[in-house]
This record gives structure tokens, C-alpha cells and sequence, in this order.
């Protein structure tokens, strides 16, 4: 039987599997699994042989947000103690979207609420035909606070405006329509799907993909000007001479693959 609320494997490519594992809750997060998941997305990305990160859950629902039992705590403590809570979530979504290595969520059952925000916080989203997704804070007179920055980049800001205020819920096809994941297939081919994309990512330079993820953290949503040109040209060049780029160019070149391939 698998221990431990989050379960993390690592195979011989360095492609690991972060796994949430309470499926007897539907992966609902608390203290301690929040923790758990944080402190091992920080390891992964400071492991230099880890390339690719998976994130998936066991059970039925991918993650249903927070574990009632921690609602009813939360439910007594003070604004202090409320903002304390709140900044521990917040720090392993900025974790894990600013994990320096490519991250990909699988998601076979229900997401709701923070369960959305850990597919946001990810760079690829896959899931499966019956999944279903929800915003359902206002249900319970609350605000998506924590994840909206996340959800907010991949829904826009229009359709932020619905699916927060309505908290209705969301099939597979609707989700990929708005942007909340990438890619629906049936049930039964998310892990091939999921393998296919693994084998994609594992074809880009290690590097190379860490740089194109704090490009696109220093483009998105600012003036193009004279400042943005010249980062982005010292990027270009600052990465044209390293060893990988030279690696990947010369491959090309005399049609072999690179070595981290």
C-alpha cells in the first residue's frame, strides 16, 4: 500500500512523478500536505538530474481543494492567524510555477477550487474526458484569492469574471476551451497522452527550457520598449554561447542527436 500524502518517484530519464495520495479524501489538501508538496517540489527543482516534473493524483478526484476538517480549523482562527494559512498555500503555488523545470499536470477526476489552482500553476495540463472542474469559493462565501493570479493567466480576465462569481462547473471540453488545460483525451489514454508529452519535453535542452520559462515570466504583461528589447537580446546572447546551445547547434548541424537527448 502507498504511504504518505504525497508519493514521489524519479525514473532513470529524470522525469518525476509527484503523486497526491489521499485518495480516500479526493486529494483535499491540509497543513500537512501542503507542506509535504512543497518541500519536495523544492527538492525537485534543485536536483540537477531531475528534468521533467509529473503531477498527478491516485483515486478518483484529482484534488478537491482544501480538506473540510482544515476549513472547520480555519473557520476559528483569527485574520492573523487566517493570513499565516493562507501564505503557506501561496508559497507552493509560486513554487511550483516557478519551478526552473518543465511541469506537467495529469488529471483524471474532479479539481475544485485549490485543485484548479495546482493545474494553473503547471506549464501543461492534460485531462482526462470526465474530469470536472469548479471555482466554488463564492459557495461558500469565500474568494479564490490564493490561486487567481494562476487561474486568472489561463482563463483571462473575462472569463475569470464568470466562473468565479457563478461557481459552476466545468466539463473537460469546456475547460480546454477556455484554456484551463491543453489537451482532453479519453480517459483511458491520459498516461499514453501524458507519455507523449514526456517524450516532447525530454527532446529540449535542460537549460534551454528553464530559460524559456523565465522569458515568458519577464514578457508577459509588460511594454514592449527599449528596456524589453535589450533584456531580451542579452537573454539571446547570454544563452547562444553556452555549452548547451553549442551542443544543440553543432547536433543539428552534423544531424546527430544532442547529448542530453
Amino acid at each position: 500500500m502507498a504511504e504518505g500524502t504525497v508519493l514521489v518517484t524519479v525514473d532513470a530519464k529524470g522525469v518525476a512523478t509527484v503523486t497526491l495520495n489521499r485518495p480516500e479524501m479526493h486529494n483535499a489538501f491540509d497543513e500537512d500536505t501542503i507542506a509535504r508538496l512543497t518541500r519536495e517540489l523544492r527538492a525537485l527543482g534543485d536536483d540537477e538530474d531531475v528534468r521533467i516534473v509529473v503531477l498527478n493524483a491516485r483515486g478518483a478526484s484529482f484534488c478537491a481543494g482544501a480538506d473540510l476538517k482544515w476549513m472547520k480549523r480555519t473557520a476559528e482562527f483569527s485574520e492573523a492567524e487566517n493570513l499565516q494559512d493562507a501564505s503557506v498555500l501561496a508559497e507552493l503555488l509560486l513554487v511550483l510555477d516557478t519551478l526552473p523545470k518543465p511541469t506537467l499536470a495529469l488529471i483524471q477526476g474532479p479539481a475544485y477550487a485549490g485543485g484548479v489552482g495546482l493545474i494553473c500553476a503547471c506549464d501543461i495540463a492534460i485531462a482526462a474526458k470526465s474530469a470536472r472542474f469548479a471555482i466554488t469559493e463564492v459557495r461558500l462565501g469565500l474568494i479564490p484569492a490564493v490561486i487567481s493570479p494562476f487561474v486568472i493567466n489561463a482563463i483571462g480576465e473575462s472569463r475569470a469574471r464568470r466562473y468565479f462569481l457563478t461557481g459552476e462547473r466545468i466539463d473537460a471540453a469546456e475547460a480546454e476551451r477556455i484554456g484551463l488545460v491543453h489537451d482532453v483525451v479519453p480517459d483511458e489514454a491520459l498516461k499514453v497522452r501524458g507519455e507523449t508529452f514526456v517524450k516532447m519535453l525530454l527532446q529540449g535542452g535542460p537549460n534551454s527550457q528553464t530559460e524559456a520559462k523565465a522569458l515568458i515570466a519577464a514578457v508577459h504583461g509588460r511594454p514592449l520598449d527599449n528596456n524589453m528589447l535589450v533584456d531580451l537580446a542579452r537573454r539571446i546572447a547570454r544563452v547562444r554561447v553556452s555549452d548547451e546551445a553549442q551542443e544543440g547547434m553543432g547536433s543539428f548541424l552534423e544531424k546527430r542527436k544532442p547529448r542530453w537527448q
